[in-house]
C-alpha cells in the first residue's frame, strides 16, 4: 500500500481526559459559588475568554484569553490552586476531584447508522480505479460484520456518477440517429449497418488507447466516444444513399456496389484524414502560441485533451477502414439474400403452376 499517501480516518484518538466535579455541598461551607471555580480552573487550562480580536489582514477572529504561565498549567498546580471566598483563600482541593477517564471522541451518524471514513491520496501515476479494485478485493475477503456496509466515495462516486450521465447522453444519441436513420433510408436494416459504424469506431478507441498506453477516462474517452459516433456514421451515410442511388440506374447489386466504392473512396478518405491531421497536435500534446511564436509539447493546456483527441482519431481511422470494407459486403450480402428469396419463391410458383 505505499501507492497510497496521506492515509487518514475518522477514529477516535486514543487519550485521555481529566473530569472536573465539583462537590457543591462542600464548595457551599467554604462560601465558594460555581462560577468562581470555574473562572479559576480556566486559568489553569484553556485560559478565560476576555473577548475577540481581527487582524486586519485575516477574515477569523483571534479569541483573547487570559491564563497562569505554561509552568503553572499542569495537574499539580490544577489541585494547589486558592480561590477567594468569604472565609479568605480556600484550597479548591477541598471541593474539587479530579479524575482522569479514558478520552471519548466524536461519533458521526448518518441515517441514524454510525459512519467511519478512511481517506487517502494515490502517488503520482497511480490510477484510482486500479486501487479501488485491490480494496474491493480485500473487503471481499476480508469477511466482514454483515452489517458493516462498505460505500466508496470521492473520485470514485464522482467517476461512477459520470458514468451514469455518460452512457444515458450515449443511449439517447444512438437512439435519436438510429429515429432521424430509419425515418430518411426507410429501412431498418440501413439504419442497423450505419449504427454499425459506432461499434466498430469504439474497437478502435479502446486500440488506441492501448497503443499509446492511456487509460480510458470517463470522462474525456467518454465524451469522445460520443463525439466519434456523431463523425464516424457520415461515412456509412455517404456509401449508403450513393448506392441506394445508383442501385436503380445499375445492371445489379454488384455493380452498384462497385462504382459506389470507386465514387466515394476519395470523399471518404480526405474527410478522415483532414479529421485525423487536424487532431494530431492535441493526441501529441503540441501548442502553437501564435503570440509569442512558440511552439510547445506536453504543455498542460493540451494535457485534457489527449483522451478526448485520441479516441476521435485512433477510432475513427479504424471505423474508416472497416466501413469500407464491411459496409460494402453487408450491402451484398442483403442483396444475395433477396436474390434467394426470389428464386425460392419464383421456384414455388412454378411448383404450384405445375
Amino acid at each position: 500500500m505505499s501507492e497510497l499517501q496521506n492515509i487518514e480516518d475518522s477514529r477516535p484518538l486514543p487519550g485521555i481526559d481529566f473530569e472536573i466535579v465539583v462537590d457543591r455541598g462542600q464548595a457551599a461551607k467554604f462560601g465558594a459559588n460555581i462560577e468562581g471555580i470555574g473562572r479559576a480552573i480556566q486559568f489553569a487550562t484553556n485560559g478565560l475568554k476576555l473577548g475577540e480580536y481581527r487582524p486586519n489582514d485575516v477574515d477569523d477572529e483571534i479569541d483573547v484569553r487570559a491564563r497562569y504561565p505554561e509552568r503553572f498549567r499542569t495537574l499539580d498546580q490544577l489541585e494547589q490552586l486558592r480561590i477567594e471566598t468569604g472565609s479568605g483563600s480556600v484550597p479548591i482541593s477541598n471541593f474539587v476531584s479530579v479524575t482522569p477517564r479514558q478520552k471519548t471522541g466524536t461519533l458521526n451518524r448518518s441515517d441514524t447508522r454510525r459512519v467511519l471514513s478512511v481517506k487517502a491520496d494515490v502517488a503520482e501515476g497511480v490510477l484510482v480505479d486500479d486501487k479501488v479494485k485491490i480494496i474491493q478485493k480485500w473487503i471481499a475477503e476480508a469477511n466482514f460484520d454483515p452489517r458493516i456496509i462498505v460505500q466508496f466515495k470521492g473520485e470514485d462516486e464522482e467517476q461512477q456518477q459520470a458514468q451514469a450521465f455518460l452512457t444515458k447522453a450515449f443511449g439517447v444519441a444512438l437512439f435519436l440517429m438510429a429515429l432521424i436513420l430509419v425515418t430518411q433510408f426507410n429501412s431498418f436494416y440501413s439504419a442497423f449497418l450505419i449504427l454499425s459504424a459506432v461499434i466498430m469506431s469504439t474497437i478502435g478507441v479502446f486500440i488506441g488507447l492501448l497503443i499509446t498506453g492511456q487509460p480510458f477516462g470517463i470522462v474525456m474517452s467518454g465524451i469522445g466516444v460520443i463525439a466519434l459516433a456523431g463523425i464516424v456514421v457520415n461515412n456509412n451515410i455517404v456509401l449508403i444513399d450513393t448506392f441506394d442511388r445508383l442501385k436503380l440506374e445499375s445492371a445489379s447489386i454488384r455493380d452498384a456496389i462497385l462504382k459506389t466504392g470507386a465514387q466515394r473512396l476519395r470523399p471518404v478518405l480526405l474527410t478522415t484524414v483532414t479529421t485525423i491531421l487536424g487532431l494530431m497536435p492535441m493526441v501529441m500534446g503540441v501548442n502553437i502560441d501564435f503570440v509569442n511564436r512558440s511552439v510547445n509539447i506536453g504543455a498542460p493546456s493540451t494535457q485534457w485533451w489527449t483522451q478526448l483527441s485520441t479516441a476521435i482519431v485512433f477510432g475513427l481511422a479504424f471505423a474508416t477502414v472497416l466501413t469500407l470494407i464491411v459496409t460494402p459486403c453487408a450491402l451484398m450480402l442483403r442483396g444475395n439474400l433477396a436474390a434467394w428469396r426470389d428464386q425460392r419463391r419464383n421456384a414455388r410458383s412454378s411448383s404450384a403452376a405445375a
